[in-house]
């Protein structure tokens, strides 16, 4: 085998193993995507109750601090 083809996949098998998840850090991305699920299950549940889209995003804003991206817990749509 040639030494730059061995250095290639070297690297490449470094790269793939650095993007796996521990056993603990998927727990962790479990539980973030059942809180996530939760707080929006709840948006949703506070939108069919009638108290408007303003107070329920507050709602979901407050359920996802610190747990997802943005300030629409990790999604958005169009609308």
């Amino acid at each position: 085998m040639k030494p730059w083809l061995a250095t290639l996949l070297l690297a490449c098998a470094a790269v793939a193993h650095a993007q796996e998840h521990t056993a603990q850090q998927t727990k962790v991305d479990i539980e973030r995507h059942r809180a996530m699920a939760s707080a929006h299950e709840a948006a949703a549940k506070c939108l069919e109750s009638g108290k408007g889209e303003e107070t329920c995003r507050k709602e979901l804003q407050a359920a996802c601090k610190n747990l997802a991206i943005g300030k629409y817990c990790g999604m958005k749509h169009a609308h």
